[in-house]
């Protein structure tokens, strides 16, 4: 009888979440990076670079873009209205790297930035690593 009304408490007093108004946002968001990023790879192929040149450009610009707009706090703000829109293209992990960074600045370049640095990031480097060295020896066995 407690647990029940424990849980008619909760839901109660916990926020209506806005799943249809969120996810709009996130597509907004994301697919606005993701048109910046194509039109980046279409007037960098017309200006002659190769298909690899342009890709490896492309990722470059949204990164230290990210990172100049997470260090004047304008990121910060896209990520709020724009939730994992904004977190899932490569702007996302520029902006788990530059912000803990930043926010740790003043605790020194070692035990700060270098320390902090990879924070959030540091799992996803870990573990995609990992997989990509278990795939690469089941591919070459396999192959």
């Amino acid at each position: 009888m407690k647990e029940q009304m424990y849980e008619e408490m909760v839901n109660a007093g916990k926020p209506k979440s806005a799943v249809l108004q969120n996810c709009a946002r996130a597509f907004l968001v994301g697919g606005i990076i993701c048109a910046v990023a194509q039109i980046l790879y279409n007037l960098l192929m017309s200006a002659g670079f190769t298909r690899d040149d342009t890709g490896l450009l492309v990722a470059a610009i949204l990164t230290v873009t990210t990172i100049l707009l997470t260090a004047l706090r304008i990121y910060d703000r896209v990520g709020k209205f724009g939730g994992a829109g904004s977190f899932v293209p490569i702007t996302g992990f520029a902006n788990a790297i530059a912000a803990p960074a930043i926010e740790h600045k003043k605790e020194g370049l070692v035990l700060g930035v270098g320390a902090k640095m990879f924070l959030i990031a540091g799992p996803v480097i870990v573990y995609g690593t990992l997989a990509s060295v278990i795939v690469g020896i089941i591919y070459y066995f396999v192959r």
